[in-house]
């Protein structure tokens, strides 16, 4: 298999399909659905992707970088059920909302993940992405039990002040989440050495040629 940063073309509508399969399949969230949640943020979003020999997508992930429309978590903290001022409480974390990516969906095929594998790289790419382009933090909206698995792998996160878990686009258990990279990884380090050399260090990956340029430029158009 091949994972490709910031794919264009085919590359990209593969990444998108396999985003939408998961997504309906999971939480019952629909095309229509999806542009209204995501539209606004094109300008300032960006795709990774796991794809087969056949060039079909058996993983993807979509992130939000600092751009007009601010990031998606932070405004969405703002709705039901939460009515946070995300960037008050961004800020109170502590979060540097410029050097901050927004990971707004982790998508993979049931029965594509080759135990975990895919998710593990889908993972790797997000620190190695977000680290060379500059971001040092990360937020997302999180399903409670890909939030179990992120812990499982010794990658702790924090909840963003003044939210808890509640309802969101499908999901009866999801939470605003941040995390420092650095400090994340250093705790990695130090508690799960296996997965900071699997998830970090990309080793371990076999089978999935990984990028060797992980620079991110926001295309014309997708």
């Amino acid at each position: 298999m091949r994972f490709v940063f910031n794919p264009q073309g085919e590359e990209l509508a593969a990444a998108k399909r396999c985003e939408a399969d998961v997504f309906l399949e999971t939480y019952g969230n629909t095309p229509a659905e999806f542009e209204v949640e995501y539209g606004p943020y094109e300008s300032a979003t960006g795709f990774m992707t796991i794809l087969r020999e056949d060039g079909e997508a058996v993983a993807a992930a979509r992130f939000i970088t600092p751009g007009p429309a601010g990031l998606k978590t932070l405004n969405d903290v703002s709705r039901e059920p939460w009515q946070v001022d995300g960037l008050r409480s961004a800020r109170a974390a502590g979060v540097d909302i410029s050097r901050t990516w927004d990971i707004a969906t982790i998508a993979v095929r049931r029965g594509a993940g080759r135990g975990g594998l895919c998710a593990a790289a889908l993972y790797h790419g997000i620190v190695a992405s977000a680290l060379a382009n500059g971001a040092e933090w990360i937020v997302m909206i999180m399903d409670r039990h890909a939030r179990v698995l992120l812990t499982s792998l010794g990658m702790q996160t924090r909840g963003l002040p003044g939210t808890a878990a509640g309802e969101y686009l499908g999901s009866d258990n999801s939470t605003p989440l941040w995390a420092n990279l650095h400090r994340m990884f250093e705790h990695q380090r130090q508690e799960s050495p296996d997965a900071y050399r699997l998830i970090f260090q990309g080793i371990g990956l076999d089978g999935i040629a990984l990028p060797t340029d992980w620079t991110f430029e926001v295309p014309a158009e997708h």
